[in-house]
């Protein structure tokens, strides 16, 4: 029995480790070096978190508009098709984060299906800040659906009808009772679905391109200093976006979300 509590001990370490030790040595490295001093007053960064932050809270509404009454319906609904429905919001977060940039290239580009409709009426998508909040909304949306689902489906059915017996309409059921009993879950999804918008990247620089000022987010700035050769300011960055999402997990875990997050894909 030690033998095998041992083994698996060294197996659970190893892995954390492997997990762990790539991030933490990127955050102290931007600590310890300085650079993540020094990127708080770098106005390339500065610019690019800015971007990242607004074009995130956008994405985050529309998130909220269109995936709250869709997650109810496959909650509360059984009809035919629903399964695929089902799938098609799940598709995204299996999708390579470059396929799904192609394909809103496809779908919004100029020659794309509905893009000459769009230029008719002079709205051009691709390589704005329209396209980056798009691609944060494509690939973000489905973790606070999956989520929203789960806690809509574990709303017990008869506080509501105990509140229409009493006389309360079906938005006032839904405001004063449901929502709030699926707040755990609304919210690990709000938050999960917020970070991946955050760290979004692929899709972005595929849909969006990476223009300064328009369009460079934070994980661009990572991949553009990078690529110019400038290390420090590469992880000045990446170690701003660690910290955001280590932020974003401990909140989910430790302000009672953790169990909606768990049963987000149930």
């Amino acid at each position: 029995m030690r033998l095998e509590r041992g083994a698996v001990t060294a197996l659970v370490a190893l892995l954390v480790a492997f997990l762990g030790l790539p991030v933490a040595v990127l955050v102290v490295r931007a600590v310890a070096g300085g650079a993540l001093v020094a990127a708080v007053g770098d106005p390339v960064v500065l610019e690019a978190l800015s971007l990242s932050l607004g074009t995130t809270a956008v994405s985050l509404v529309l998130t909220v508009l269109l995936g709250t009454p869709f997650a109810y319906v496959l909650a509360r609904r059984r009809f035919r098709g629903s399964s695929l429905l089902e799938t098609i919001v799940d598709l995204p977060i299996v999708l390579p984060p470059s396929v799904a940039g192609l394909a809103l290239l496809l779908v919004f580009g100029r020659r794309g299906l509905v893009g000459p409709s769009l230029e008719v009426v002079g709205l051009t998508i691709p390589f704005t800040t329209v396209a980056v909040v798009l691609a944060q909304v494509f690939v973000a949306a489905p973790f606070f659906v999956r989520s929203a689902r789960a806690g809509f489906a574990a709303v017990d059915r008869d506080l509501e009808d105990a509140a229409r017996v009493d006389g309360a309409a079906e938005h006032q059921v839904f405001r004063w009772i449901t929502a709030p009993l699926a707040g755990a879950a609304l919210a690990a999804g709000l938050v999960m679905s917020w970070a991946r918008a955050l760290g979004e990247f692929g899709a972005t620089i595929m849909f969006a391109g990476n223009i300064a000022g328009r369009t460079q987010t934070l994980p661009l700035v990572v991949y553009g200093e990078f690529g110019a050769g400038e290390l420090d300011a590469s992880i000045a960055a990446a170690s701003i976006l660690v910290l955001a999402a280590f932020g974003v997990l401990v909140a989910v875990r430790f302000l009672g979300w953790g169990r909606a997050l768990d049963l987000r894909g149930a």
